[in-house]
């Protein structure tokens, strides 16, 4: 297995397993403290922070067969699209931080791009 392979799919487990964590401390321990419309947002997060925990695990794949820039490029754009559109969506939701909305879609940008980078990246497979 290669490095970057490794590191790609150490993070995903890193951020699933994290995912998981926050999906059951929002059931549990913010579901009284929440309204339902800041559970949803907080909710929101997990489920885009999953998704591309498991996206990270296709990155580590492809990245197995063809280390191109393109798709390391992606696995990064996953990442800082965690950090900044989940992260944003739990400071949101917990801490009632309504200017920290204006992170989320620099988020949801580098997701997009991560996604764009690696289909172009699959379709210059020979």
């Amino acid at each position: 297995m290669n490095s970057v392979t490794r590191k790609f799919f150490i993070l995903g487990a890193l951020f699933a397993a994290s995912g998981v964590l926050l999906g059951a401390f929002a059931a549990h321990a913010l579901k009284q403290s929440l309204t339902t419309g800041m559970l949803g947002v907080f909710e929101t997060g997990v489920r885009y922070q999953m998704y591309h925990a498991f996206a990270l695990f296709v990155v580590g794949w492809v990245a197995q067969l063809r280390q191109d820039r393109l798709v390391v490029n992606a696995g990064w754009l996953f990442v800082v699209g965690i950090l900044l559109f989940s992260g944003s969506l739990y400071f949101l939701s917990v801490f009632s931080m309504p200017r920290i909305v204006f992170v989320t879609p620099f988020g949801g940008v580098a997701f997009i791009l991560g996604w764009v980078s690696l289909v172009i990246d699959l379709f210059r497979v020979k």
